[in-house]
């Protein structure tokens, strides 16, 4: 049956496992978007959420036919998929946009590169013609992130009568960096977003970021920004039309993050992390162990204010949890380790008997992260740039005795959060010191105003309303 509302990402809302005896389960898929997707798309009731199957279970939940109401999985070759994205999405895409390239060095494009590019462009032609199969007349189709930055325009050649929108969940790069791309890589990635008509973005400076990256003038056509609309040509199916560049600033579901932090399992933690910190402050950061977090930064901040204002010594406690992330890359492993090594010379440097100054799980523990976030006196949120940073978000929400944000100018939600937050520049760790000792000191009374205010413009759009705003907005 043809759907009337569709997402299309790359991670969906469940996975497969297989046991030793060839039996397929399903299991939720995690993470605050899948939850919010999830819970918006319950109101929609023909709604499709396409997305690629991940594993060996996934594919063979494809195989054999097996399908959960309302999503499709898309059996993707292993090989297309893995140069998709690890080796464009993941190696290039976010390194772009993220700014994290050491340009001496790379990035290199090359014979590999552009075979992995036509994967790419292999992966999203396979998103474009499910959608295309499965969209009633005049569907509205929403399509998610980096990944799938081809797919409007294609899915647009294909199905004219398609409404489309697309959201970026990464900061789009300035055009000095995206004019590091190969030129044909820059107007395929401009093209496949202008098969949108609405083009979403987490914050005013990225929509301005892919604002500039037009007027576009080639041989196919030529776009031109009007305030917030691109009207654009192209030869084809879908010429003279226009795309409308939007903000949708995601927040978080207040009242769903409190129950989870809630749960016995988060109360056991809770106490383990109480008894370890001893009464002391905690300074709480939690994220992945990828380029952009600048956790190595942070945790130079940190050595900093112990070494220049001796009487936090003994007091105070960073709580940091890092997941691992992209573990399959040699960068991201090189990183995750140098985390370790940095938490680990620091307790070496200030450490006493009783007294651990960095407590440092590089694993996925949720429940121990929302524990952490129960208790977080200060937290730490630096990237050097973030498409939004839920992190900064969630904590104000979970924090018991109120918070002090440590924010920097690098994060999406500094332009919503820099007022109630002490904000920093994320490259400066002596400022970054700073700020981490004027937190900490913070009257009581103006953390609590603080953290209220930062709640509640964290909650100001949660997932399914963050969902329900860009369906609105499709014409």
């Amino acid at each position: 049956m043809a759907s009337q509302v569709l997402v299309a990402a790359n991670r969906g809302p469940l996975s497969y496992a297989l046991d030793a005896e060839g039996n397929l389960s399903a299991r939720r898929g995690g993470g605050g978007l899948v939850s919010g997707l999830s819970a918006a798309l319950t109101r929609q009731p023909d709604a499709l959420w396409i997305c690629a199957a991940l594993s060996d279970a996934d594919r063979e939940a494809v195989r054999r036919g097996v399908a959960e109401p309302g999503v499709r999985m898309l059996d993707i070759d292993p090989a297309v998929y893995d140069d998709a994205y690890n080796a464009i999405a993941n190696s290039v895409l976010w390194f772009t946009h993220h700014h994290l390239y050491d340009v001496p060095r790379e990035p290199v494009f090359d014979a590999a590169f552009h075979r992995a590019w036509e994967s790419y462009t292999t992966y999203n032609r396979a998103f474009a013609e499910a959608l295309a199969a499965e969209a009633e007349p005049g569907a509205r189709v929403l399509v998610q992130d980096y990944h799938l930055a081809l797919v409007p325009g294609m899915l647009r050649e294909l199905r004219p009568d398609l409404l489309i929108a697309h959201f970026t969940h990464t900061p789009w790069a300035s055009p000095d960096y995206l004019r590091i791309l190969p030129s044909y890589v820059r107007e395929e990635l401009l093209w496949g977003m202008l098969g949108a008509d609405v083009a979403g973005f987490h914050t005013r400076a990225w929509a301005d970021a892919f604002l500039s990256a037009v007027p576009l003038d080639d041989a196919r056509g030529v776009a031109a920004a009007d305030g917030d609309v691109i009207g654009h040509e192209r030869r084809g199916a879908w010429a003279r039309r226009s795309t409308a560049v939007r903000v949708f600033a995601l927040g978080v579901d207040g009242d769903e993050l409190r129950a989870l932090a809630h749960r016995p399992e988060v109360d056991d933690k809770l106490a383990a992390l109480r008894a370890e910190v001893a009464g002391r402050k905690a300074v709480v950061r939690v994220d992945r162990t990828e380029l952009s977090k600048n956790i190595l930064r942070g945790l130079l901040a940190y050595r900093e204010l112990l070494t220049t204002r001796p009487e936090w010594r003994g007091r105070v406690v960073h709580l940091a949890s890092a997941y691992p992330s992209r573990q399959d890359l040699a960068v991201y492993r090189a990183y995750t380790q140098s985390v370790r090594e940095l938490a680990a010379e620091i307790n070496e440097e200030f450490g006493t008997a009783d007294w651990q100054p960095v407590l440092v799980s590089v694993e996925d523990d949720f429940a121990r992260s929302l524990a952490a976030y129960r208790m977080a006196d200060v937290a730490l949120v630096n990237p050097v740039r973030d498409g939004m940073n839920l992190v900064a978000k969630e904590i104000p929400v979970v924090s018991e005795a109120g918070c002090a944000l440590v924010l920097s100018t690098g994060a999406g939600a500094y332009e919503e959060l820099r007022e109630d937050a002490v904000t920093v520049n994320p490259y400066d760790v002596t400022e970054t010191a700073a700020a981490l000792h004027a937190a900490l000191s913070m009257p009581e009374g103006e953390r609590a105003e603080r953290t209220k205010r930062l709640a509640a413009t964290a909650t100001a759009l949660p997932p399914a309303a963050w969902l329900e705003a860009q369906l609105a907005s499709l014409p």
